[in-house]
């Protein structure tokens, strides 16, 4: 072995293309599981017997658990070890996803969702960390370009995936698909990856944690249970925003005056990597509020089947791919901020075609602009978590990568209860103008729908359905020029990051351990 060998701290090539193969498995594994259990509730409600309110604690009870867990992973990762971390992660994930898949009622199907989400909270973070950590600072953008395909092809994808499984076999197989993946990425990262632990063993902030994890959840259950219950006209939706409001008050000033916070403020004084998350904020709201209004709007007012609604919304997770291996390359070439810059403007234009959707559009809209979506998305995401740690100590990049994770999902849970919120308003109130319009003394009533008789229960109720069908149509609409127009807000924020500093080989630098 030569000198060079004995002092590269980067595994050998061979090796790590063991490690980036599991590390992408286990993420892959834990990103499709944000969505790919949304297409199979029906089947599962109706296995469990639960209520329409009852089930969807399937869904919240993994977000909740996932959002509360998430910024603790730098720390243990620091205490524990990042290899040993991610192997109890993945150990823990897929057994709890064996037990849903088995699960008999609806009680514990919730608390093994609420073990997914503990267990699963490291794995995407986490192997972020370990793809920088393992590649040195020129193969970053290829890396991140590798790691942002199982970080969004995940949710994009698990829709299409989950209703062929339902469809096909069971709604228990979008819980056993996890099994043999979470086996071979525990067996690859056991075998090839090395164990990194922090100099020294910082003790846990536990006030800070439980008051930062007391807000997020308080927040998170707002989120996703305000539509349903009207939001602020429900006592307990009301509750749980006087706790986000409360337990953040505390964690922030518990922050700003404890000696060793939970959070060390340090690692927002990087201005590329608060920017960085800020836009990461952007893009959640940008991705994941698409994901969830385009299925029920294919299904309700289009009468699609699950299994067309997933073909025809592939065509973004395609886009995905091709831009983010493209982004890889090409992040070596160009200045981040120019490939950020076109990838909000390909996801604007992608809006703008979505504003024009009609209840008469064929496919070919559909497929054309998530298929430029998907374009834009890759351009932003790998770029953006390069140029985000491409100027951040290493020593922060546990810490760094939660808080990454963690501020997009927020963005995304934002995102998705703001616009079906939106769009559930909207609906109304266009349908009471439209309704005002359908009266026995308009003569374009009597052109249009001539014979109609609202006398006939039958007839009222035909064309209060199609009311309510075009008004939800102009709802969506409105909701995706509101998209539109935070894409088109944030765009400026580019000009405020920095092109990350350069060594006389043009690699990118960073402060390595």
């Amino acid at each position: 072995m030569s000198d060079a060998d004995l002092t590269d701290p980067y595994p050998a090539p061979a090796t790590r293309r063991f490690i980036t193969a599991s590390v992408m498995a286990a993420t892959v594994m834990n990103s499709l599981d944000s969505t790919i259990a949304n297409v199979a509730l029906p089947h599962i409600q109706g296995s469990v017997a639960a209520s329409a309110d009852e089930i969807t604690w399937v869904l919240t009870s993994y977000i909740v658990a996932a959002a509360i867990f998430t910024p603790l992973t730098g720390w243990l990762a620091g205490r524990f070890g990042r290899k040993r971390l991610m192997l109890w992660s993945i150990v823990g994930f897929t057994l709890a996803s064996g037990l849903c898949g088995i699960a008999s009622n609806l009680g514990e199907i919730v608390g093994f969702r609420l073990l997914q989400g503990v267990f699963g909270a490291a794995l995407v973070p986490m192997s972020q960390a370990i793809l920088l950590d393992i590649n040195p600072p020129e193969r970053h953008g290829p890396a991140m370009s590798i790691w942002s395909m199982g970080a969004i092809l995940g949710p994009i994808v698990g829709p299409a995936l989950g209703g062929y499984l339902t469809d096909n076999f069971s709604w228990r197989y979008v819980f056993f698909i996890n099994l043999p993946i979470g086996v071979l990425a525990f067996i690859g990262l056991f075998v090839f990856l090395t164990e990194t632990k922090a100099s020294e063993r910082a003790k846990l902030d536990l006030f800070g944690f439980a008051m930062l994890g007391l807000a997020i959840g308080s927040l998170q259950l707002m989120l996703d249970r305000g539509q349903t219950k009207d939001w602020f006209s429900s006592l307990e939706i009301c509750l749980e925003g006087a706790c986000v409001v409360f337990f953040g008050y505390l964690f922030v000033v518990h922050t700003l005056t404890a000696r060793k916070p939970f959070i060390d403020l340090a690692l927002f004084s990087d201005r590329n990597f608060t920017l960085g998350s800020i836009f990461g904020f952007f893009l959640g709201v940008l991705i994941f509020s698409v994901l969830a209004l385009l299925p029920p709007m294919l299904e309700n007012l289009m009468g699609y089947p699950v299994v067309l609604t997933g073909l025809v919304t592939a065509p973004r997770g395609v886009g995905s791919l091709i831009s983010m291996m493209l982004a890889g390359r090409l992040i070596k070439r160009f200045d981040s901020r120019l490939l950020i810059f076109i990838g909000f403007v390909l996801a604007g234009y992608s809006m703008y075609r979505m504003a024009g959707f009609s209840l008469g559009m064929d496919e070919s809209l559909m497929i054309s602009s998530g298929f430029i979506q998907g374009l834009g998305t890759g351009l932003i995401f790998v770029p953006l978590s390069a140029i985000a740690f491409g100027t951040l100590d290493a020593r922060y990049r546990n810490e760094g990568a939660a808080m990454f994770t963690l501020i997009r999902n927020i963005g995304s849970a934002i995102g998705i209860s703001v616009l079906q919120a939106m769009t559930i308003r909207n609906t109304a109130t266009v349908h009471s103008r439209l309704a005002e319009s359908v009266r026995p003394d308009n003569p374009v009533l009597a052109q249009a729908s001539p014979g109609f008789d609202f006398s006939v229960p039958v007839q009222v109720a035909r064309m209060n359905a199609e009311i309510t069908r075009q008004a939800s149509m102009v709802a969506y609409i409105d909701a995706f020029w509101f998209l539109f127009i935070l894409t088109v807000a944030a765009i400026p924020m580019l000009l405020f990051m920095r092109k990350p500093r350069q060594t006389a080989g043009d690699d990118l630098h960073l402060h390595m351990d």
